[in-house]
């Protein structure tokens, strides 16, 4: 009977106050290749700790939300190829993210501005190159 740990694709119920459950299916990986969008869920995540070292079949008391509990389904040792890049993509949103916000920072400070010589034109600012 496989064991959940670092690596294995995981299967679980999701169970809801009422009793209705929603499949859930992903690899738990270490912190840093964590991306919930790809299916990588942190094993340092609540989720992750409350299902580590669990084994099929197994229905643990999970309080998130609407969910009571969480039923394990599935275990099987994972086939991770792209968890490795994604440290490189989190470092690409979050650099779009800071350019943004410099962006609007300096969007608002050329709207705002008025100087003795004049005020900054902020037409065309919304083209700046991003």
């Amino acid at each position: 009977m496989e064991q959940i740990g670092l690596g294995t694709h995981v299967e679980i119920d999701l169970i809801d106050e009422q009793g209705n459950a929603e499949r859930m299916a992903f690899h738990l990986v270490p912190a840093q290749q964590a991306d919930v969008s790809q299916g990588l869920i942190s094993a340092d995540a609540p989720l992750g700790q409350a299902i580590r070292g669990k084994f099929v079949d197994t229905t643990i008391p999970y309080q998130m939300g609407d969910i009571r509990q969480i039923r394990i389904v599935s275990v099987r040792p994972g086939q991770l190829s792209s968890a490795k890049d994604a440290d490189a993509r989190r470092a690409a949103v979050l650099k779009k993210a800071l350019d943004d916000a410099e962006r609007t920072n300096a969007q608002m400070f050329a709207s705002s501005f008025s100087g003795k010589w004049g005020d900054y034109d902020p037409d065309g600012i919304d083209e700046w190159e991003e």
